[in-house]
């Protein structure tokens, strides 16, 4: 039995015959932790950037580096801490859909 460290995560101690020793549980490990991993709190706007493109999911206007400071990234669940590096949480919108997004219902 040794200890086994994974991802810089302990994973404690495994018998030789583990599943936990195959390298397939140690890929989906180390896959399942890539996939829940956030990022840090400000890379978020770059990130969501360069998946979803600089334009706006609500009215498609498109922006370039001259009116980039525009284009604002919305938390679709609302908490601005819910960042995942799929993007999955986020869309581009303008600064007037954004606005727009924010004061319906009101």
């Amino acid at each position: 039995m040794g200890i086994r460290r994974l991802g810089g995560k302990w994973l404690g101690r495994l018998s030789p015959g583990s599943s936990a020793n195959s390298p397939d549980e140690a890929a989906r490990r180390l896959i399942e932790q890539a996939r829940t991993a956030k990022l840090p709190q400000g890379d978020y706007r770059k990130h969501s950037l360069a998946i979803h493109g600089q334009i706006c999911a609500k009215c498609g206007r498109e922006f370039d580096e001259n009116n980039l400071h525009l284009l604002t990234v919305h938390h679709k669940d609302g908490n601005y801490k819910n960042n995942p590096p799929d993007g999955s949480n986020w869309e581009n919108l303008c600064a007037y859909c954004h606005e727009d997004e924010h004061t319906r219902g009101l």
